[in-house]
């Protein structure tokens, strides 16, 4: 009965956000021109270190793995997996490789094998890669961000288009031959167990691709309500609570990596402190699949397809990112007397809230070892879209029904999203952290941020209602500015929001004057509307009189290109990886006065 209840809601939601926008949005980034040969930033990784990033697995168990391989775009000839479908829906693309990625996946796109268990099988799925990942197009140059903002990724269209070509290769026997002969050219299969994998797969895809992610309109690409998608996934798909499903209507952009495991916190709203268990949390996002349902997990024992040692993997490589420096010879030279006055500039206006290296450092961790200090700035203060921080993920009241886990709530039948995560998957990281024993005590400090050698439920120490004002190094290749990706560029950032774009068009191009996306290029890319809620531009403001959301005084012309001739020079040096754990002499943020939590505390 609850089955045929998602199954209708899904063809509910189906139809009433359709496939109108999905169409409009890959139209567009179809006409993307074909890429150039891509320029790699000294960003202290190695090429190993860069193909280990980009296709280690966490866990993501969305779809067989060799359906993945010789699945059929819906409605074509071409395959799923083929660098135009990737390119399509804003995957970034690698060359195939025999020794690294021998079968052409895009990256954030890897190979999960899970060996044991109720999902026992070989899988695709994403990872942290695919929306972590940016690529500056300029005059026809690529340059490549490791651990930056997916300006192109349309995770959205990407997860319902390969929803369309499961579905079409589930009803059509053609397709499904098509398929099945695709398979043995590379080895052999059994026909029966090819189809039940399908069918068993379609169900889970059909899910991800419409609870999920389920939107009142399209976010558009490099945008995705991260936090809903991850509730409705552990909340209501794992647990067969469709009352729990809610709709994903806070989207915002993901942002860039590099510092972020040097910092006390991580998130748009500092919510979460300790690396494994927001990681974890993230790979649940990126379809890791989860039993919440069966007589095993009312009795408090989780089953998962995490992969604990590709988290911890991937948290190491990060450690070692380095923020991308300005490439003068592709984006041109920068004006070294602008870059003074924007200096001075930056430490009058800026640096209350964001920092540049050295950094501010927090408290003393295990170890002696500190974490970078962000400013926690108030939505009353910073004036910013406010849905977020209004989404389910931080409502107050329990709004969340426990249906056949009560018993692990003591018999409560409504519980908040955090209640419900800090008694379910604080214990599934715990099995989880188990079950990848042995770690070395070292291993578990640095699993744990030097926060504990064992992992702990954690108590979110940091304010409601804040966001994260992260250091600003590399923060040139981040637009779309703001949390949710409102404003094209720096310089309309530096503005009054009455000089703001209400609309405008998100493409590829690059524009290295004013730092962002292209707004020049009409008709291209994806139609952003700042009337659309959840999408509001406001906030973060420079411009006359005082009140929520004006940060500074009015600007001129000249101050705020002197600004951005700033935010292009640094970091200073290429491949400049900040120490984990902090320097050895740090600036402590609580003994800094002109830090905005010294003034403001929380």
């Amino acid at each position: 009965m609850l089955k045929k209840r998602i199954n209708s809601v899904i063809i509910c939601l189906s139809a009433v956000w359709g496939s109108t926008l999905f169409t409009q949005t890959c139209s567009a980034q179809a006409k993307q021109p074909t890429q150039a040969p891509v320029t790699y930033l000294n960003q202290a990784w190695s090429d190993q270190d860069r193909a280990a990033y980009y296709w280690t697995s966490q866990g993501s168990a969305l779809l067989s793995y060799d359906i993945y391989l010789a699945l059929q775009v819906a409605g074509s000839d071409g395959l799923f997996n083929s660098p135009k479908n990737s390119d399509r829906l804003g995957l970034l693309t690698e060359p195939t490789n025999p020794k690294i990625n021998p079968d052409g996946l895009p990256i954030g796109i890897a190979k999960a094998v899970v060996s044991s268990g109720q999902f026992k099988g070989v899988y695709a799925g994403m990872t942290c890669a695919a929306c972590h990942t940016g690529q500056i197009q300029y005059k026809g140059q690529q340059v490549r961000i490791d651990g930056g903002v997916p300006n192109r990724l349309n995770a959205i269209a990407w997860i319902q288009s390969l929803n369309a070509s499961v579905q079409e290769t589930l009803e059509n026997p053609e397709r499904f031959q098509a398929m099945l002969e695709r398979i043995r050219s590379r080895g052999p299969v059994d026909e029966s167990d090819l189809r039940m994998r399908l069918e068993t797969d379609a169900v889970f895809v059909s899910k991800v691709a419409n609870l999920e992610l389920a939107i009142p309109f399209h976010p558009g690409p490099g945008r995705m309500d991260a936090l809903s998608g991850i509730n409705n996934l552990f909340m209501s798909i794992d647990t067969d609570i469709i009352e729990n499903l809610r709709l994903s209507t806070a989207p915002v952009k993901a942002p860039f990596l590099w510092n972020a495991s040097q910092s006390a916190w991580v998130q748009w709203s500092g919510v979460a402190e300790n690396p494994i268990a927001r990681n974890h949390s993230e790979a649940l996002g990126v379809f890791v699949r989860t039993d919440l349902s069966s007589a095993r997990a009312i009795a408090g024992t989780f089953e998962s397809t995490h992969d604990v040692r590709g988290l911890i993997k991937l948290e190491e490589l990060l450690r070692r990112l380095a923020p991308p420096a300005w490439p003068e010879q592709i984006l041109g030279k920068l004006d070294q007397g602008k870059v003074e006055i924007g200096a001075k500039l930056f430490a009058k206006h800026c640096l209350e809230c964001h920092t540049a290296y050295p950094y501010r450092w927090g408290a003393e961790r295990l170890q002696g070892k500190r974490m970078i200090e962000n400013a926690l700035v108030p939505l009353s203060v910073i004036g910013t879209d406010p849905a977020q921080l209004n989404s389910p993920s931080f409502d107050s009241k329990a709004t969340f029904k426990t249906g056949q886990l009560s018993p692990l709530f003591n018999g409560k039948t409504l519980v908040t999203a955090s209640e419900y995560f800090a008694q379910i998957h604080d214990k599934m990281i715990i099995q989880n952290i188990e079950l990848a024993k042995p770690f070395s005590a070292q291993e578990q400090i640095l699993m744990n941020g030097y926060l504990s050698q064992t992992y702990t439920p954690m108590v979110n120490k940091g304010p409601v209602n804040s966001y994260k004002a992260a250091p600003r190094e590399g923060a040139w290749s981040s637009a779309p500015f703001l949390h949710n990706g409102s404003v094209p560029n720096l310089y309309e950032l530096l503005s009054p929001e009455s000089e703001r774009s209400k609309r405008f068009y998100v493409n590829r191009e690059f524009d290295p004057v004013k730092l962002g996306i292209d707004t020049s290029l009409q008709a291209r890319g994806f139609l952003f509307d700042t009337q659309l809620p959840g999408n509001s531009n406001a906030g973060h403001a420079f411009q006359s009189g005082n009140g929520k959301g004006i940060i500074g005084p009015e600007l001129s012309v000249a101050e705020r290109y002197a600004l951005i001739e700033y935010m292009k020079s640094i970091p200073k040096l290429p491949g400049q990886v900040t120490p984990f754990g902090g320097p050895a002499n740090p600036v402590i943020a609580a003994e800094d006065p002109l830090w905005f939590n010294t003034k403001h505390p929380y």
